[in-house]
């Protein structure tokens, strides 16, 4: 199953973005505090649980000039790959998550919405994270 963000500009270079997003510490700050509880998290990797006790867990997976590779680590319920697409716009950046991941038709039905909700509320925190 493949998912995109809405895209969003952030007023920010993309150096700074990316600095920002390589730093696995810093994804707390684009998730919903109410749908997560124990976070942890160290440089290169993050984990945590949501609302219905499923495990995420999140690996750097690599940078590149326009992305942010994250991957699915050892917790996670289903293989997947984040890809954070920066494109610089003048003296902002455009931003948007792309997801891939490998979920059967009957997890699609069921996934499908709230991953859509949370990657664009995802972006959203990113955009305001900046915006102070």
């Amino acid at each position: 199953m493949q998912l995109d963000s809405t895209k969003v500009i952030i007023n920010a270079s993309k150096k700074e973005v990316k600095t920002f997003l390589s730093d696995s510490n810093n994804l707390i700050h684009l998730l919903p505090q109410n749908a997560i509880s124990e976070f942890q998290s160290s440089k290169k990797e993050c984990s945590f649980k949501v609302q219905k006790g499923i495990f995420i867990s999140l690996a750097q997976d690599g940078i590149d000039n326009e992305n942010i590779f994250l991957k699915s680590g050892e917790k996670s319920p289903f293989p997947f790959k984040l890809k954070i697409k920066l494109k610089e716009k003048d003296l902002s950046t455009q931003a948007y998550i792309n997801f891939n991941g490998e979920i059967n038709s009957f997890l699609k039905m069921l996934l499908e919405k709230p991953l859509s909700n949370l990657f664009d509320f995802m972006s959203k925190k990113l955009q305001d994270h900046f915006a102070k």
